[in-house]
């Protein structure tokens, strides 16, 4: 037979039983509000993460061009450097012809279409548009293409003061 305490007792387990179920629902809507939050969360930062990998592809596709161009404008510019060398040092041997000769003769005189051979116009990078040729006779194997000679100061001052006519309206600075 069940006495009276059984059932009390049966009652307060039954109690805490409930109790304990009503307290595991609430922790598991906490979690479940909480997991909705955190993947609300990972939503966002995924787009994010996937904006973040557009910029990176367009500042690296842009990078690569910014790296091309630079490499460009290097290129043009030791071509630059090629032809400024060659023309500084066919200025200086005529120069120093023309001094030798000390007739008045010009050594390097403009010329309009090469002469066949070895000239300064085949060696020339592309984009040149002033070639001198220099007679065997009148060049002096002596002289130091990069001494520092008053004649060659003379003429580069003179050449600094001029500036070069512009090809069809513009001008080309690379």
């Amino acid at each position: 037979m069940i006495n009276l305490e059984q059932v009390r007792l049966l009652e307060g387990k039954v109690a805490k039983a409930v109790g304990y179920i009503e307290k595991v629902a609430g922790e598991n809507a906490a979690l479940l509000q909480r997991e909705a939050e955190m993947q609300g969360r990972l939503a966002s930062y995924q787009k994010r993460i996937d904006e973040l990998e557009v910029l990176i592809m367009r500042f690296k596709e842009e990078q690569s061009q910014i790296e091309g161009s630079i490499l460009a404008a290097l290129n043009k510019l030791s071509q630059f450097e090629e032809a400024m060398e060659k023309s500084l040092i066919g200025a200086k041997a005529s120069v120093a012809g023309a001094a030798g000769a000390g007739k008045g003769k010009a050594a390097a005189k403009p010329v309009s279409e090469p002469p066949a051979g070895n000239t300064a116009a085949e060696t020339a990078p592309s984009g040149e548009d002033i070639c001198f040729e220099i007679p065997e006779s009148d060049v002096n194997n002596d002289i130091d293409p990069l001494g520092g000679d008053d004649l060659l100061e003379d003429i580069l001052s003179e050449d600094t003061q001029t500036d070069p006519p512009a090809k069809d309206g513009e001008l080309d600075i690379f």
